[in-house]
């Protein structure tokens, strides 16, 4: 019997691929509330493996270094947040006056649109309460996702010290179940990936936390240079939402921009635009190339689309875990022959200009000598 006669045909092999890769997704959706604690933990406990190891070289006992850097890690997270806490409470102390200063504001915007374009006042007032009574009616939806979001913020803080702690504790273990898998030559490429996964996941997240702490730097000093209130919170928080790839930068901008608008001149908010799209520039151009992108080997479109498929299945927990999840896979596919191209097509090693892969014009030439024919 020929051996090429009993091959999978190409289209139920492109039929298995599709169903394989519309199961995959489908569970990493539904099995959210699990997957999203375990990967942050792991992420976290890999960062966390040098200060452990090295609270040990120290004589510390295992179990009290891990709980030492766990410590230091939630006081670390926790000075920031309460930071941010206080100054929220701050802004809420002055929210009357700022609701006041928005309300002159959104009547002086009427005015200026009536006389320019003509219009009515009760028309304009109209869209405006129609508007209002619209996002009144989704106010509850709004109310709803954020407490859900809050529970599962709660529901992390929770799960995630434990998740830390016994990935710490037994990290021996699970990397001899590792070895115990993979035996012979596999051995050794399994023993490259997770050197090169540990070595990415470290240097990726500290070139993140350089990179936030370069932002809110450059943000919150610019809008103190402006006098705009309340600068060094919209700072830190422009630094946390720029971990969020592409759409963070524009999210942050809002804010700063209505501060603007309703205790400045208006040519003030033309300066926060200015001051955002040079520090997003700056980010991008000398920031996230030399600390951040040089560590994570992704190529632009790739990492759109897998931001975009990340927030689509988990949100803005996906859209953080969606880079270094792709990076981790590249290292995967770059040791298994089969996959090599996938983990060329994920990388940023442009080919060489000029240089010639499919030979088209020859193509097109020698079609065009059998049409002459």
């Amino acid at each position: 019997m020929d051996s090429s006669s009993s091959k999978i045909p190409v289209y139920l092999k492109l039929a298995q691929i599709t169903i394989g890769l519309l199961a995959f997704f489908y569970i990493l959706y539904i099995g959210q509330g699990i997957i999203i604690p375990f990967l942050l933990a792991t992420i976290v406990a890999i960062l966390l493996n040098p200060i452990v190891n090295f609270l040990m070289s120290k004589n510390f006992n295992k179990i009290l270094a891990i709980a030492l850097a766990i410590l230091l890690a939630t006081v670390v997270i926790g000075g920031v947040m309460f930071f941010i806490g206080s100054q929220l409470v701050m802004f809420s102390d002055s929210a009357p006056q700022f609701k006041e200063k928005l309300d002159e504001f959104a009547q002086n915007t009427i005015n200026w649109v009536s006389q320019t374009f003509n219009l009515s006042k009760p028309k304009i007032q109209q869209g405006i309460e129609s508007a209002k009574d619209q996002g009144l009616k989704n106010g509850s939806a709004v109310i709803t996702a954020t407490l859900g979001a809050m529970g599962n913020i709660f529901t992390l803080l929770i799960l995630m010290p434990v998740y830390i702690f016994l990935i710490l504790f037994y990290k021996p273990l699970l990397l001899e179940f590792i070895a115990m898998l993979f035996q012979g030559p596999k051995k050794k490429i399994v023993e490259e990936v997770l050197y090169e996964t540990k070595t990415l996941i470290q240097s990726y997240l500290i070139g993140l936390l350089t990179e936030a702490v370069i932002v809110a730097t450059l943000i919150s000093a610019g809008l103190l240079i402006m006098g705009i209130e309340y600068a060094i919170l919209m700072g830190i928080i422009a630094a946390l939402l720029n971990l969020i790839p592409y759409i963070g930068n524009m999210i942050a901008m809002v804010f700063p921009i209505l501060m603007a608008l309703t205790t400045k001149e208006p040519s003030y908010a033309i300066w926060v635009i200015v001051l955002f799209s040079v520090v997003q520039f700056i980010d991008n151009n000398l920031i996230v190339p030399k600390i951040v992108a040089s560590k994570v080997n992704v190529n632009a479109l790739v990492s759109i689309i897998v931001v975009l498929i990340g927030g689509a299945l988990w949100g803005v927990a996906g859209m953080f875990l969606s880079i270094p999840l792709t990076a981790i896979l590249k290292v995967i596919f770059d040791r298994i022959d089969d996959l090599k191209p996938f983990g060329f097509l994920i990388g940023d090693n442009q080919p060489r200009v000029g240089k010639v892969i499919f030979n088209f014009k020859g193509m097109e030439k020698r079609g065009k000598k059998k049409e002459e024919k």
